[in-house]
């Protein structure tokens, strides 16, 4: 399926809602810890499932929440700052890339046929023509065109782009799921020196320092990590006026995290659960939630990645993932690799037995 860049039009695109509100809670939440607690099981015997159990009914509103039509969205952009040799492969990687989600061929593809989950490519900004009508891909994924630019400004020149096509990225990325059913909304990435984008985000939004935030994205050696590592901490110099998010958005880049984080607001304020993936989806995150903070209760991390800054980037958030496996892929493969897990959830809420209706005794005092 194709969706045309006339889906999402500029002029009927509106930017997303900041005013998202605290989870109301009206006794929710000790409604399901009963429920749990009293299953056919020892108390708290399923760890953090229970957890995860919660939060998710929370975010749906139901004390046996049903997720249907889980959204993968793998947002995809090009980044100027990656003629600086700040990652070990080229930019054409990126349109390379999504030709072959289209075709199935990609780890999120397989992972989003085994389990269930529509996969929606988002050209954001990427430097390559696809052509007019271009068809959507195997197994029913959809290419949305919503490309604003071929890529972003070269970051280490000035900034990556201006503050309203930062906004309209925004736009287009809450346009997006406004026309998405489910949810549920997973989310991915693909750009070719988007680490960079996401270290310098990490860095200026958190306050660490950049040592801290840059790893070696797509598999950089000791010299090429030296290499980024100056870069960027140029580029966070001739930027040092760009404090306020949208400023750091604008000025660090790519316009897929701009999109993405659009999205996460939409999907925040429709009460979606948003599963996020990785590093660059948690700076997506973490610019959504700079705007709007109540953003991260409805957020699920899915995995802890081997990029040297995102377990830091966690803790700053107060987030847990769900798994550690050493994934540095992106693509959302993270994310669908959670979704089993939050499906388990649900239905352990929904269909176990308690100790009184299956008559089993409770443990004595």
């Amino acid at each position: 399926m194709h969706l045309s860049f006339a889906d999402f039009p500029l002029a009927d695109a509106p930017a997303p809602d900041l005013h998202i509100a605290p989870l109301p809670d009206d006794g929710l939440a000790a409604r399901v810890q009963h429920r749990l607690d009293h299953l056919t099981k020892p108390l708290g015997s399923l760890g953090r499932l229970e957890t995860l159990a919660l939060r998710l009914a929370l975010i749906v509103g139901r004390e046996t929440p049903r997720l249907h039509d889980p959204q993968l969205v793998v947002f995809a952009a090009d980044h100027g700052l990656a003629a600086q040799g700040v990652s070990a492969y080229p930019s054409d990687v990126t349109w390379q890339m999504v030709d072959n989600f289209l075709a199935g061929g990609a780890a999120v593809s397989v992972l989003a046929r085994q389990h269930g989950l529509s996969l929606t490519v988002a050209d954001c900004g990427v430097c390559h023509d696809f052509g007019p009508g271009r068809p959507g891909g195997v197994d029913g994924t959809r290419y949305a065109d919503l490309k604003l630019a071929r890529g972003t400004a070269d970051s280490s020149q000035g900034p990556a782009m201006t503050r309203g096509l930062a906004v309209q990225a925004m736009a287009q990325g809450a346009a997006l799921v406004r026309r998405l059913p489910g949810n549920v909304l997973l989310l991915g990435e693909m750009g070719i020196g988007n680490t960079s984008a996401a270290s310098l985000l990490m860095s200026r939004l958190t306050g660490q320092p950049l040592t801290d935030c840059v790893g070696r994205g797509t598999g950089l050696d000791d010299a090429g990590l030296a290499r980024k590592l100056g870069v960027l901490t140029q580029v966070l110099q001739r930027h040092a006026g760009a404090v306020e998010p949208l400023d750091a958005l604008a000025a660090f880049g790519g316009l897929e995290i701009a999109t993405l984080a659009g999205a996460v607001l939409q999907a925040a304020a429709e009460r979606r659960v948003v599963v996020v993936d990785g590093f660059i989806t948690t700076a997506g995150v973490a610019v959504a939630a700079a705007l709007a903070p109540a953003v991260l209760q409805r957020c699920v991390f899915a995995h802890a990645s081997a990029e040297s800054g995102h377990a830091r980037w966690l803790a700053h958030l107060g987030a847990e993932p769900l798994l550690d496996l050493g994934l540095r892929l992106g693509e959302g493969s993270g994310a669908a690799l959670a979704w089993p897990l939050l499906e388990s959830a649900c239905r352990v809420l929904a269909e176990m037995a308690s100790f009184a209706s299956a008559g089993v005794s409770t443990a004595s005092a």
